[in-house]
């Protein structure tokens, strides 16, 4: 999912981000916000293309068994961030250890360790999932990042994490199969027409 940052004020008393990201998402219930580099990133709730694809994505990651004892299939759960104190992301998906419970480290975000693979469905502002994220999730060091890129048509796979970017960037194309890495927990082979497909508004 995509974000828009926000400006901070100027003020010379301290502030947390983290109160502020708190305070944006009482007035405003369906937001989401973020706080990746030091920066808030707020996302208003998605459309539903974004959730239809969100839906079909689950379904063949449960079908190979990844919701199960070992590993779990969630949407929108914290993930702490080591890029700043009150750093965390929200990824649209993720494939988690079934212990992710015991690795809760605060404001409900949890350890990196946990987090096998996370996956991003892009909104309006597609260059945060594709630059920003895709740093802050390398140098959590999280193994698997897939973008369900709708403005450019493309499904990415980023894979071995090292410093501030991952060391494989493969884009697929319409009409291309995905394998992803054996390490998420199971084989599992996305279709890139049926993600995209589902990813756009339905014709009228």
């Amino acid at each position: 999912m995509s974000a828009a940052a926000i400006e901070q004020p100027f003020d010379d008393e301290p502030f947390s981000l983290t109160a502020i990201a708190d305070e944006i998402m009482e007035r405003h219930p369906g937001y989401r916000v973020e706080i990746i580099g030091g920066h808030l990133l707020v996302t208003p709730s998605p459309d539903a293309p974004h959730a239809r694809a969100l839906t079909g994505l689950m379904i063949p990651f449960i079908a190979a068994g990844l919701h199960g004892e070992e590993t779990e299939v969630l949407q929108n759960v914290g993930l702490w961030l080591p890029t700043g104190a009150e750093d965390y992301a929200i990824p649209d998906l993720a494939i988690v250890d079934a212990d992710i419970d015991d690795h809760l480290v605060e404001n409900n975000a949890y350890d990196p360790v946990c987090f096998r693979l996370v996956l991003e469905v892009t909104s309006s502002n597609w260059k945060d999932d594709l630059k920003t994220k895709a740093v802050a999730y390398a140098q959590a060091k999280v193994p698997v990042y897939v973008i369900v890129d709708r403005k450019h048509q493309r499904v990415h796979v980023l894979t071995d994490p090292g410093g501030e970017q991952y060391e494989h960037h493969r884009p697929y194309s319409p009409g291309e199969s995905v394998t992803l890495p054996r390490s998420i927990g199971a084989q599992v082979v996305l279709d890139v027409d049926q993600i995209l497909k589902a990813a756009q508004k339905k014709a009228t």
